[in-house]
């Protein structure tokens, strides 16, 4: 397994140095998505690349177009420097890194497989933020016919490069929003890959950056939703096939 990670950055200049300082006790590279900041973040975010020259890979969008865009754009870098596997780390700092190895054992163990983390909260995490995931989890689970999928907002995975270029080269529609953790695992699912969950710990500064924008984002989730259920419809006939073969390899002993 060749892997790297994708950090896709907007408006975290600040804490982007610590987040790569972490990651690169992994020995393995980082690619950098500079998703359309301002110039004072791109400053920030330049100097995290100068610091680290060699091990560090950046990637420059000239506007913002949200997650899954920068996602998507950083991707294409690591197939393009023949990387087989990316592992998604947000740039806020939330996620407690020290558990990577863990999700790249079991991606060498699975290689065809989405590792999807799933969050451990402490104290900090808001009451809406824990409560409102219950509803995306349910409802992801519902149109891939997926019992596997634990969590689909949680933005720490390991995706396999080949079936994610598949995706892009066929033109399927991903959100490029707040959507996008949803949509890309929803389309991954259909596809057949296999999900393995992996807990990792999750903070909430006080003082943390929100990228979130209340009518926007709820707008950008809502229709991704809507689409996903017609998608479910529309391949009706595979999903039913794909569960029979999961609840068959259950019954068998093996690992979904």
């Amino acid at each position: 397994m060749n892997a790297a990670f994708i950090v896709p950055v907007y408006n975290h200049g600040s804490t982007l140095e610590a987040v790569v300082q972490s990651l690169l006790s992994y020995s393995l590279p980082v690619i950098v998505v500079d998703d359309g900041n301002d110039a004072e973040q791109q400053a920030l975010i330049d100097l995290v690349v100068r610091n680290h020259a060699k091990d560090v890979v950046l990637v420059r969008r000239k506007k913002n177009g949200g997650k899954g865009r920068a996602m998507n754009d950083g991707v294409r870098k690591a197939s393009e420097l023949g990387f087989s596997h990316v592992f998604q780390v947000d740039a806020d700092g939330q996620h407690d890194v020290s558990v990577c190895g863990l999700f790249l054992k079991e991606a060498e163990k699975a290689p065809q497989a989405v590792i999807c983390g799933y969050p451990e909260y402490d104290s900090s995490v808001p009451a809406s933020r824990r409560n409102g995931r219950k509803f995306s989890n349910a409802w992801a689970r519902f149109v891939t016919m997926n019992a596997s999928i634990k969590d689909v907002l949680c933005g720490f995975r390991v995706y396999p490069v080949a079936p994610y270029m598949a995706l892009l080269r066929h033109h399927a529609v991903i959100n490029s929003h707040m959507g996008y953790d949803t949509d890309i695992l929803v389309h991954l699912s259909w596809k057949g890959l296999e999900i393995r969950n992996c807990g990792v710990h999750v903070t909430y500064p006080k003082d943390g950056i929100s990228n979130f924008r209340m009518v926007r984002d709820n707008m950008h989730i809502s229709a991704t939703y809507a689409r996903l259920c017609v998608g479910m419809i529309v391949r009706l006939p595979l999903l039913i096939v794909q569960r029979h073969a999961r609840r068959k390899s259950l019954c068998h002993g093996e690992q979904v």
